[in-house]
């Protein structure tokens, strides 16, 4: 594979697609979501291939969780896409537009970032969200996606494909890695005379890798370390039900609670409501020393945790669970442990609500609210292409806008510096 040839190629496409009006790209969008439906036999059929695969490899069920699509999985693959349709889009929009003394008429005016190199694993549904994403806002993007999903991968990239050819947009916009060897993945990271930034998708060594490797900008984020913090005040009887949810609504994404926090006063009332409910879904804890005591009185799986348990994205049916003193002392712990993905506390006090707000530094911040709120779809942006846990350029979910970068434009009247 010629990385050099499809990098030229993306860079080709990424000209006309940032000049293609919103009514082309929206027209584009609404092919791939029809041909996501349209298409639903052949993209099963190369799932179930990978899913086969990945069984008699022996992968773990949350990993196959991960791989895993099916009719209702496509059609709100489907939904999302049609959802961006309806949404605005930023490029062109022009903002802080002011006349300077010397004439000049000075304005922001957004535009795409260009060619976006993105590498993940696992989920094939981040093919479609990506390539979404990236066409509404005129960019391109080169795909390398796991070696697990590679045939369910390529029947989605076909009907991305096959929409560019029908909206009169060039196919080359979206292309994909299909060989799987690693080397193509650090040819990727240095091909910055073409590629303007890299989004990996996965776990610690992969942005590791892309950090330490690329000669191109990279954003980081997703890897999800979330907390809930149950603070004394709160009603415990929904503070279960929010946990249940962040932990076991889906359990193999990164916005899925790992850790919970129990303030001391409450945790003998509700550790075991916590535990009956969660003991249903077969969750198994992992406890500190004083969580463990109250835990072993129920009929919950428990275990002592270890070295490193409360540095763990679970991405499975585990939760640790410990017991802290007041707010701050949650906050200090999310503070050493978090990935500064998702966190929240549940309290019926707005001072704690306030304080929690305001010290924790995640890219997302609840009160009162589920972590598994985090997600493009969720917040309203259609999509995402990663959820970012940085500071530089975008935090949280990244939609259409944290797609886009801006240029200055002066105009003036045949004006000159003096």
């Amino acid at each position: 594979m010629d990385m050099n040839l499809l990098g030229q190629q993306a860079l080709d496409a990424s000209y006309l697609l940032s000049q293609a009006p919103t009514k082309q790209k929206n027209q584009l969008l609404a092919e791939l979501s029809a041909g996501l439906i349209s298409q639903q036999s052949a993209i099963l059929s190369a799932n179930a291939i990978d899913i086969k695969l990945a069984q008699e490899q022996g992968l773990d069920e949350s990993l196959i969780d991960r791989l895993l699509l099916n009719e209702e999985r496509l059609q709100g693959m489907s939904d999302d896409v049609r959802r961006l349709c309806q949404l605005t889009d930023p490029v062109g929009e022009e903002a802080s537009s002011k006349l300077l003394e010397s004439g000049l008429r000075l304005s922001k005016r957004r535009v795409p970032i260009g060619v976006i190199g993105v590498i993940y694993e696992a989920r094939p549904n981040v093919t479609i969200d990506i390539a979404a994403l990236a066409l509404k806002t005129g960019n391109t993007a080169i795909l390398r996606g796991g070696k697990e999903t590679i045939n369910s991968n390529l029947a989605l990239l076909k009907v991305v494909q096959d929409a560019l050819i029908a909206a009169d947009l060039p196919p080359h916009a979206i292309q994909y890695i299909d060989n799987p060897d690693r080397a193509l993945v650090t040819e990727l990271l240095k091909l910055d005379r073409y590629v303007d930034m890299i989004i990996p998708r996965g776990g610690a060594g992969l942005h590791r890798l892309c950090l330490e490797q690329a000669t191109i900008p990279v954003i980081t984020g997703g890897i999800g370390i979330c907390h809930l913090f149950v603070e004394s005040s709160a009603d415990l009887a929904k503070s279960v039900a929010v946990v249940e949810n962040a932990k076991v609504q889906r359990t193999s994404v990164c916005n899925a609670l790992d850790v919970v926090l129990v303030q001391r006063d409450i945790a003998d009332s509700f550790l075991p409501m916590l535990a009956d409910k969660l003991v249903v879904a077969n969750v198994l804890f992992r406890a500190d020393p004083q969580a463990l005591a109250v835990l072993q009185q129920t009929n919950a799986k428990v275990e002592a945790a270890g070295q490193g348990d409360f540095d763990q994205e679970w991405l499975s049916l585990t939760l640790s669970v410990k017991i802290v003193d007041d707010t701050n002392d949650a906050i200090a712990h999310i503070r050493q442990h978090s990935s500064q993905h998702s966190d929240g506390i549940l309290t019926e006090s707005i001072e704690c609500a306030n304080r929690f707000v305001n010290q924790v530094n995640s890219a997302a911040v609840y009160v009162n609210a589920s972590t598994r709120f985090t997600d493009g779809s969720q917040f309203g942006l259609g999509a995402e292409v990663a959820v970012s846990t940085q500071k530089l350029h975008a935090r949280g979910p990244m939609g259409l806008e944290e797609l886009t970068t801006y240029k200055w434009v002066g105009q003036g009247d045949y004006l000159i510096r003096s």
